[in-house]
């Protein structure tokens, strides 16, 4: 059974960073897609950042530069290192997996399979 576990949320002041954790267990596949998404209620999931097995990454336009995705295969975990926050970065943040079929991770957030419990971010200015 897959189970992934965020940490790594809070309180935060602008321009403050934080270091969210998603530590994942039960995968029995070795081609994967794991992504990370934020969610403001009343709208829908949006992609933050996605990592393959092959350590491919991609973050969103919206947030390149300033975010950055990244997993350490000998803990199962991915990180998503959030620096020079901002107010409009106030979310919660899951993080989500799936089976990978072919060579990318072009999914909408319907498309994943396995979901974390969340990790609320809060930033104020």
């Amino acid at each position: 059974q897959v189970e992934l576990v965020e940490s790594g949320g809070g309180s935060v002041q602008a321009g403050e960073s934080l270091r969210l954790s998603c530590a994942a267990s039960g995968h029995t596949y070795s081609h994967y897609c794991i992504a990370w998404f934020r969610q403001v209620p009343g709208e829908e999931r949006e992609r933050v950042a996605v990592i393959d097995d092959d350590d491919s990454k991609t973050v969103e336009d919206s947030r390149k530069g300033r975010f950055s995705i990244s997993k350490d295969n000998a803990n199962s975990t991915v990180y998503l290192q959030m620096n020079s926050l901002e107010p409009e970065d106030t979310a919660m943040y899951y993080c989500a997996s799936r089976f990978k079929f072919g060579r990318h991770c072009d999914y909408l957030w319907r498309d994943y399979v396995y979901w974390g419990q969340g990790t609320q971010v809060t930033v104020s200015s």
